[in-house]
Parts: structure tokens; C-alpha cells; sequence
């Protein structure tokens, strides 16, 4: 967005393809093979880690990048199984509409839902709706076909299966190196008819934390179970009274109310206090302004761009023994970043997901931005985070995937054997190196 202000337009691809089935994307990858050109799959542009940016360098004769909007329908539904075949160009409300009709849904809403496709979901491990259970895409995947130069690869459709190392983990968060994915069995479920929502206010994140880790590890499975530090909860208008912890439950079978019983009073049992509930968070309280923040949140950047404002977002995932550690780093690191570049800006923290053994920490960043600048600003602020993000022992990234951003950290978080592998995986399905070329590993 900086550079388009600027009328700078770096890595524009030299073609753009849409293959309109999967016989087309076979002969994408044999034209793109034999003329040297690097080929990247995308489905619909949302990545913030440069994932599709035709940033490919000197070594080929240009970049096509494969739209693959055209695949876009839901090619069969098993209510019995309660699955169905989905195109990888669907984006969320394309398939969503078409599973209506059948009472069914795949309930995976990224922030990213309104533009984002199945296939972007899948190649880049997108985290969902859930904050406890089905929380990534992987959970909802039954099988895979994508398409290499080497030939297609189908996964057999199972509920699950030992028989070694699974092909469809290798193509979930593939980003496109492997292969272009062109349609997925995928689980679905039935629409939820039940929900309660509720808002529970602590005096600090500290507290707050101490009880969604009690959440996380007593079985109840809240669908939502966000917390928002008290400065994030004071500028999305949800709550001036500190920390905020936004929990809900749905269920398309039994009333849930007995289940917000239960986690409101082991809420309360650390200090909470229930400042709303309700049904369903849609309203104009604590939870229903959050939820419109939230939804708006990728919108208002680009505003924010507009008016001089660096706003920037970064995710982690980290064992709750060493959270509190993590997140004081982190903070910390963040924060004298801006002081040095910026002169002053705010870090604010939420948990997107949490788990048994911990939880996903989302930090966003607001900063005054200096004209003619903000490249270089952003540059110096995303290096401190992810310093400390990866120094503190946490992931690189939980949901956002790892692109061209992310890349120097993720090369130190993975295993340098497990590299190799990864290299001659490439090397065999990708013999020319043409597929999103400086994504995960150099070839």
C-alpha cells in the first residue's frame, strides 16, 4: 500500500493466468517450466507476509502468477459423511452460499473470509473462527488434490489414517512450492442454531490470562475465548475497565447456556467480572463492538496508510510457562523500536486462539509514520518484534504463514535437517524450480 501511494509498483507479475480446471493448471506449470518463468498460485491476494508478491529475482525469464478464481465451485457434498469437494479458488462467501443450501457449513471464517480462498487456507495453514478445537484449516481437511510439474497428487479420502508420513500435512502450509492446489474434501458441519456470548472484564492481562489458561485446560471448548489487553480494549470502544475476555459457545444440537455457566463462574474464580451476556455478540455491546472492530480492522489499514499511520500486526504461539516471559520481551523490544524510529507509538495484545498447553499472542502495532519513510520504519519494527518473538522461544508465525517476511526467522526456527528434506521434496516435485520461488526455502 506504501509503494502503490508512491506509484511504485516493484514486483508486478509479467502474465497472469486463470486456468479454469485443473488440465489448464497441468499446462500452466509445462509452459512456465520450459521457458524459466516462476509460477505462483493465488487464490485471493490477502497474504501480509508477501506470500504472492513476484518478488522471484534475476534467475527467471519472468512471473506468471495463477489465478485461480475460476475454481470456484463446490463439486460434490456427502451429507452422510458430512464432507464435501471444494474447487480451491472458492472464496469464503462463494462456498459458504453453496453449502447453505444443504444446512451444512465448514465454519472456518479467517478475518481474511470476504476475499480469501480454500486453496490460500489450505497452502497457508489459515487459522479460523475457533479459538479452542477446529482452530486451523488443517483440521477440516479430509483430502488433497494439487498439481506439480511431476505429475497430480491425489490424497485417498480417510478420517484418518497411520500409514507413515501423511502427503496432505506436506501440502498444508506448502505455500505454493510444491504445488498448486486445486480442490480439497474438507469436513463440514452442521449450522449452529444455539449461542451465548459473554464479556468478562479483569483489572489487568495478567489475570486475564491466569483464567483463559483455565478455560483452555477444563474441557469446556469455548468457540470464542479472546482476551484484549486493556489498550486494545479501550481503542476498539469495547471495554474501559481493563482487560477484556470475549467468550462464546454455539452448538447446532443442545442449548449451551450450562457450558457460559460454567466458564463465567471459573472466570469469576480468577477475578472476572461478567460485564454482558447474551445470545450471540452481534449487538451494539462490549462483544458486538469488538466483533465490527475486528471485521474492519484489515479495512481501516489501508486508511491508516493514508493518514500517515504504520499499523502493523504480528502472531505468535507460545507454552503458557513461558508466556508471561514472552510477551514481556516482545512488548518491551516493540516498543523501544518505535521510541527509536518513530519517536512514540502504542503495542497492544490479544489472544486469537488458545490451547491446553498455551496460547496465540497477537500484537498490533500503531505508530506515527514518517512521509517518505514508512518502508524503512516498518522494516526496523517488524525486524525487532520477530527478534524477539523467535529470541523468546515462541513461533515465527501462528496463522499468517511465513511468505518472503518471514523467512530469515523461520530459517532459524527449522530444523536445518528437516531443510534438506524440504529441499529434495522440492527437487522431486519441482524439478525446475518455478513454482513461488523464495518462499520457505531457496531451491
Amino acid at each position: 500500500m506504501v509503494r502503490a501511494f508512491r506509484g511504485r509498483f516493484d514486483h508486478a507479475p509479467d502474465l497472469v493466468a486463470y486456468p479454469r480446471d485443473a488440465g489448464e493448471v497441468e499446462a500452466l506449470l509445462e509452459w512456465c517450466a520450459s521457458r524459466g518463468a516462476a509460477a505462483i498460485p493465488y487464490g485471493g491476494g490477502t497474504s501480509v507476509v508477501g506470500g504472492v508478491e513476484a518478488a522471484v529475482g534475476d534467475g527467471y525469464a519472468g512471473a506468471v502468477t495463477i489465478d485461480l478464481r475460476a475454481l470456484d465451485r463446490v463439486l460434490e457434498v456427502d451429507s452422510v459423511s458430512r464432507a464435501a469437494l471444494i474447487q480451491a479458488g472458492a472464496s469464503g462467501p462463494v462456498l459458504e452460499d453453496q453449502l447453505r443450501a444443504h444446512n451444512l457449513t465448514l465454519r472456518h471464517f479467517p478475518q481474511s473470509f470476504q476475499l480469501s480462498t480454500l486453496g490460500g487456507w489450505i497452502a497457508t495453514r489459515a487459522g479460523g473462527h475457533f479459538a479452542t478445537l477446529l482452530t486451523h484449516i488443517d483440521d477440516l481437511v479430509e483430502s488433497i488434490t494439487a498439481v506439480t510439474p511431476s505429475g497430480t497428487i491425489e490424497t485417498r479420502r480417510l478420517p484418518g489414517s497411520g500409514a507413515g508420513p501423511s502427503p496432505d500435512r506436506m501440502l498444508l502450509g506448502s505455500e505454493g512450492i510444491l504445488g498448486v492446489i486445486t480442490e480439497a474434501w474438507v469436513r463440514l458441519q452442521e449450522r449452529p442454531t444455539h449461542k451465548a456470548s459473554a464479556a468478562v472484564t479483569f483489572g489487568d492481562f495478567a489475570a486475564g490470562a491466569e483464567a483463559v489458561r483455565a478455560l483452555s485446560q477444563s474441557g469446556l471448548n469455548p468457540a470464542n475465548c479472546r482476551l484484549l489487553d486493556p489498550g486494545e480494549a479501550a481503542l476498539t470502544g469495547a471495554s474501559a475497565e481493563g482487560a477484556l475476555l470475549v467468550l462464546g459457545f454455539e452448538s447446532a444440537h443442545h442449548p449451551v447456556e450450562p457450558w457460559m455457566d460454567a466458564a463465567v463462574e471459573l472466570a469469576g474464580d480468577h477475578g472476572g467480572r461478567v460485564s454482558r451476556r447474551g445470545g450471540g455478540g452481534n449487538g451494539k455491546d462490549s462483544v458486538g463492538t469488538w466483533r465490527d472492530v475486528f471485521l474492519r480492522a484489515p479495512y481501516l489499514r489501508d486508511t491508516f496508510v493514508a493518514c500517515g499511520v504504520i499499523s502493523e500486526t504480528f502472531e505468535t504461539a507460545i507454552t503458557w510457562d513461558r508466556f508471561a516471559e514472552l510477551h514481556a520481551s516482545v512488548t518491551g523490544a516493540t516498543e523501544a523500536a518505535l521510541r527509536e524510529t518513530c519517536g512514540t507509538g502504542r503495542v497492544m495484545c490479544r489472544f486469537t486462539h488458545v490451547y491446553p498447553d498455551g496460547p496465540a499472542p497477537y500484537f498490533t502495532v500503531l505508530a506515527p509514520a514518517l512521509r517518505g519513510s514508512e518502508l524503512e520504519q516498518w522494516d526496523e519494527i517488524k525486524a525487532a518484534a520477530s527478534e524477539a518473538v523467535v529470541a523468546g522461544g515462541g513461533t515465527i508465525t501462528h496463522h499468517h504463514a511465513v511468505g518472503r517476511d518471514h523467512r530469515p526467522w523461520y530459517d532459524r526456527q527449522r530444523p536445518p535437517v528437516f531443510a534438506e528434506a524440504l529441499r529434495a521434496a522440492k527437487a522431486a516435485l519441482d524439478p525446475a524450480a518455478v513454482l513461488n520461488p523464495g518462499v520457505l526455502i531457496d531451491p
